[in-house]
């Protein structure tokens, strides 16, 4: 097996992995989830034994690198000028950020479901990935991909209004 040199990599999908990285874990994280996913990817590259599908491997590397980033945030102190009242229910307040040439609120609501379903709409929708390549990324069957395809945008459009 002859892995491509890792910058020819990185020309080929650094495009795709950032975008990635903006729905995912949302513009203000983007660029740290970005950094990460590409340091891991150097680490773990000469070891890597398959280079069937390196999109995908990529794609698994940042999608992991945004769970990260997002379970992180729960324990990050927020500075403030002065201790808020107590909150008396709802729902937290919304991310930041959205795809550069989407709508905030849409890829606010995409960053909202599961992570198997985000990963999923965004691959299929935005990247236009086969259910086949989206399937090992995932790893799980196509049939499991499709479902997390299909259950995404049912919610979307379900929640979702423009």
């Amino acid at each position: 097996m002859k892995l491509p040199p890792f910058q020819a990599l990185l020309d080929e999908h650094r495009v795709d992995v950032y975008r990635y990285c903006v729905a995912t874990a949302g513009r203000s994280e983007a660029d740290d989830c970005f950094q990460e996913t590409w340091i891991a990817a150097l680490r773990a590259y000469p070891k890597l034994r398959r280079a069937d599908n390196l999109r995908a491997w990529l794609l698994r590397i940042a999608h992991n690198k945004a769970m990260d980033l997002h379970r992180s945030r729960g324990r990050r102190p927020v500075p403030v000028e002065a201790v808020p009242e107590p909150a008396t229910g709802g729902a937290p307040p919304p991310g930041e950020g959205a795809l550069p040439d989407g709508e905030p609120e849409l890829w606010e609501a995409v960053r909202g479901l599961p992570p198997k379903q985000r990963t999923a709409v965004f691959c299929r929708t935005v990247l236009g990935m086969p259910y086949e390549e989206l399937a090992r990324l995932l790893e799980s069957s196509e049939d499991a991909a499709r479902r997390n395809v299909f259950e995404g945008l049912r919610t979307l459009r379900e929640g979702w209004t423009p």
